[in-house]
């Protein structure tokens, strides 16, 4: 490599660009292969010059070498022959090996005064059965400074050289087309048709006009081709030293294009997949609030039942209290017990076992809302696993470790969380509230058991008021008018005392299990809620830093294509 001061200058800024981009991948978790082409993109301009022979099977390419060198230097055969990289090196020593890092690649020197300063690499054929061929092939694309891209002239351009052609031009690597076996076209005019379908399917893949050279290695080892001899002579050009420093510090950053391009695409992906979460977090918390709103507009409905419960017992009881307290009643007024046992058979009736269908009701209501928002909740994960290209990222995975938890987190909710269970904690809250409004009087009762303790001390109240002023002495004409008027003045206290512990029972309960569900649900999704929103900062953070990248990448690759063209 020509180092001039101002190649020097480039190299130190190039250097520079390639290990702010290596530190860059690496922050933001790309895949372990990007941070491979980063490394050696840094390392290649420490390397020997490569030039890459690539091209599909049988398409002549170990006998192109040969020809190109003029001495037999690698075999050749109708079946796969290459299944390693060779580089080919000037060296004293003819067939020498020399050990590599990569056990795949073998480096081999020969006494060639045209390659100093050159390393000439013959790759496996591409399109082969042996598709490891292939993907050692494409594996040492990125390494390459010029590329021979090989194709026959019966078989000119085809689909799959196209697609690696494309491979080649992704990597941003400069190509010089040759088309082989030219001595089976017959005329100039096939000839020129060859040239053209070549010359216009690669500059539809690479977007500019290569070079076309049409070459017959058998003419050429058999006494001489004149299509080799104008390759010689553009290789010349290509491979002068100007022209070699600058293709060797442009394929750098035609690697560090790639890899840059790459990683701004994986993170436009991760910004919408962040954004189609966060939408999708934001109707799960509208869902929620609907869903609390809806359920606690079931109060009212709740509340209107137990009304028309109490409503129904309070007039049982005006019923009973106006048969009762009369005259022609009094020797069964003055049996204190009988009269008890008649108002709980006859007023109260089945009113207990009425509230405990009617809390039973609000518990499966409850039980049934919550089980089905759990189901929505995994219904969102299964939604949000992540797949595609950015799946491959530390993203993807920190973002699907979330995911799982909060799946777990559902699923143990779910499996765990029986109705029957959730049925016995709500009982057991109500019961505790309906101890809480009567006193001590309910300990270790259901809730309708309760209800009944309650309605019976009722009964005591204003049975035992009225028989403690009925006697014998004292049955004047307005003792049972005024005990009955003071019986029913009691009853629609206590009713009414009883109507409002019993709403405020319910609406409790209401709001305590809605607190409860909301509490379980904020604490699955929020530490997802607070994953998103720090990878929205990271990503605008990064994509700051990707567009100062590019910056100075398209800045350097303009200076490295003015070398020696002023």
């Amino acid at each position: 490599m020509l180092v001039s001061p101002p190649v020097q200058a480039l190299l130190t800024r190039e250097r520079t660009l390639l290990s702010d981009l290596q530190a860059f991948l690496e922050l933001q978790g790309a895949p372990p292969e990007a941070l491979v082409h980063a490394k050696e993109a840094l390392r290649t301009l420490d390397e020997t010059f490569l030039l890459v022979v690539v091209g599909e099977f049988n398409a002549g390419k170990s006998s192109f070498v040969n020809a190109l060198l003029g001495a037999q230097v690698l075999p050749e055969g109708v079946t796969p022959t290459t299944d390693r990289i060779y580089v080919l090196v000037h060296g004293e020593q003819p067939g020498q090996l020399e050990p590599t890092r990569d056990p795949f690649v073998s480096r081999l020197t020969y006494p060639l005064p045209s390659l100093e300063g050159v390393a000439l690499v013959d790759t496996p054929g591409t399109n082969a059965i042996i598709r490891e061929h292939q993907a050692l092939t494409e594996g040492f694309l990125p390494r390459a400074d010029l590329v021979l891209f090989l194709t026959s002239s019966d078989r000119p351009f085809t689909e799959s050289e196209r697609q690696f052609l494309g491979l080649a031009a992704r990597w941003g690597r400069s190509v010089v087309m040759v088309v082989n076996k030219a001595d089976l076209l017959e005329t100039p005019e096939q000839a020129a048709q060859v040239k053209e379908f070549v010359m216009t399917g690669a500059r539809g893949v690479l977007g500019l006009n290569p070079p076309v050279a049409l070459v017959s290695a058998r003419r050429e080892q058999r006494g001489g081709d004149a299509g080799f001899a104008a390759l010689r002579a553009l290789l010349k050009v290509r491979l002068s030293e100007t022209e070699r420093t600058r293709l060797k510090l442009a394929s750098p950053l035609g690697t560090a294009a790639e890899l840059l391009g790459g990683e701004e695409a994986r993170a436009g992906a991760a910004r919408q997949v962040l954004g189609e979460d966060l939408r999708v977090l934001r109707d799960l918390e509208q869902q929620r609030e609907h869903h609390r709103g809806t359920m606690l507009g079931e109060l009212d409905g709740q509340l209107n039942r137990v009304a028309r419960l109490l409503s129904e017992f309070e007039l049982r009881a005006d019923r009973f209290v106006d048969e009762q307290l009369r005259f022609s009643n009094v020797r069964g007024l003055l049996n204190g017990r009988e009269l008890e046992e008649r108002f709980r058979r006859e007023a109260v009736a089945d009113l207990p076992d009425a509230i405990d269908r009617q809390f039973g009701s609000m518990i499966d209501r409850f039980v049934e809302a919550n089980l089905h928002f759990w189901e929505d909740v995994q219904a969102f994960l299964i939604r949000r696993q992540p797949s595609g290209e950015v799946a491959r990222t530390r993203f993807s995975y920190d973002r699907a470790a979330l995911l799982q938890g909060i799946a777990g987190s559902a699923r143990d909710h779910l499996e765990l969380t029986t109705e029957q269970e959730l049925g016995r904690q709500l009982a057991r809250d109500a019961e505790d509230a309906m101890k809480g409004a009567v006193g001590g009087l309910a300990g270790g009762l259901g809730i309708g058991a309760t209800l009944g303790v309650l309605v019976g001390a009722s009964a005591l109240d204003f049975t035992g008021g009225i028989l403690a002023g009925l006697t014998l002495g004292s049955l004047g004409l307005f003792v049972l008018p005024n005990k009955r008027i003071q019986a029913h003045r009691q009853l629609r206290q206590k009713v009414a005392e009883l109507r409002v512990a019993l709403e405020q029972i319910v609406r409790r309960e209401y709001e305590r299990e809605q607190e409860r569900a909301d509490a379980r649900l904020r604490d699955a999704i929020s530490p997802y809620t607070r994953f998103t929103e720090q990878e929205e900062r990271r990503l605008a953070q990064a994509g700051t830093r990707a567009a100062e990248l590019r910056a100075e990448l398209d800045g350097l690759k303009r200076e490295v294509e003015a070398l020696g063209r002023a």
